[in-house]
């Protein structure tokens, strides 16, 4: 296959609250001029002086502009903090997506009490399960998390920007790294994956996340791959809509995902249980 260098895909600008998606008649429209897209949040960057480099003029406004080396303590960071934000989320959230772990938590409650006849002790029960839940889910996704930042986190110009078929981008605003996202190319089977997805915290509710989106679907059609495709295990029903409002269709669930660090031990599986969701957007037939 041949693969365009990232920086011949088009500058693509950040939106806020833009609703539509990439399907159908519309996939041609990713080969327009961005600012015809997706006009800038913050008004358009000016055009970079060819002598002053890369990233002049950031601070007029948010977009989006291919990774460079010297902002891989920025990426990791966001990456960092996105990551952790799912410990309280695992536990927590996830839990009304496991209606079996919940009778099971109640069975356990039914039988405190009949046993011990102590209302103190049922009502005691709850926190101490929520707070195995908490211990489990941050003992795991540090690990995780820990095998990431070794691995592609640890070099991303060297895992994503000289891999061919591969990308990485940062979403900027104000001149400060906000948001990030790779593409990773298969040739196998001529798909490329959405990876590492993520905004910092202070800056969501602005459309980054959907433009970073944007920028890989852009990538993928440019380099003529036939689908994107992605795998989460997020919790939260607004990044399901996120992808779903990309164009992405939702392909299946693998349940009782395993990351890396787990140890598959008794407590481990009940108190720590994960749901990996799977989604396709096609872009051409094969």
């Amino acid at each position: 296959m041949h693969y365009l260098s990232p920086k011949m895909v088009c500058e693509t600008k950040i939106v806020a609250e833009d609703h539509e998606s990439i399907s159908g008649a519309k996939k041609e429209s990713v080969l327009l001029s961005s600012a015809q897209m997706w006009p800038s949040f913050g008004g358009a960057p000016p055009a970079p002086d060819p002598q002053e480099g890369a990233g002049e003029g950031e601070a007029c406004g948010g977009f989006i502009r291919e990774f460079h080396p010297s902002e891989q303590e920025a990426a990791r960071r966001i990456f960092r903090e996105g990551i952790l934000e799912r410990i309280p989320n695992t536990a927590f959230r996830g839990l009304k997506d496991q209606p079996w772990t919940q009778l099971l938590y109640g069975t356990m409650a039914v039988m405190c009490f009949v046993v011990t006849k102590s209302l103190l002790l049922t009502c005691c029960l709850p926190i101490f399960l929520m707070g195995m839940r908490y211990y489990f889910s941050r003992k795991v996704i540090l690990s995780y998390l820990k095998c990431a930042l070794n691995t592609d986190m640890s070099d991303i110009e060297q895992y994503y920007m000289k891999s061919p078929g591969s990308c990485f981008w940062v979403a900027v605003l104000n001149g400060n790294v906000v948001g990030i996202v790779a593409a990773r190319g298969n040739e196998d089977d001529n798909t490329v994956e959405l990876r590492r997805m993520s905004v910092d915290s202070r800056y969501r509710g602005k459309g980054i996340a959907k433009a970073l989106g944007r920028k890989v679907l852009e990538f993928a059609m440019v380099n003529n791959y036939s689908s994107v495709v992605l795998g989460t295990t997020a919790v939260k029903v607004a990044a399901h809509k996120l992808y779903e409002s990309l164009g992405f269709k939702h392909v299946g669930v693998v349940e009782h995902y395993s990351l890396p660090g787990m140890t598959h031990s008794f407590l481990e599986q009940m108190f720590f249980q994960l749901r990996y969701h799977r989604y396709c957007l096609q872009l051409r037939e094969e």
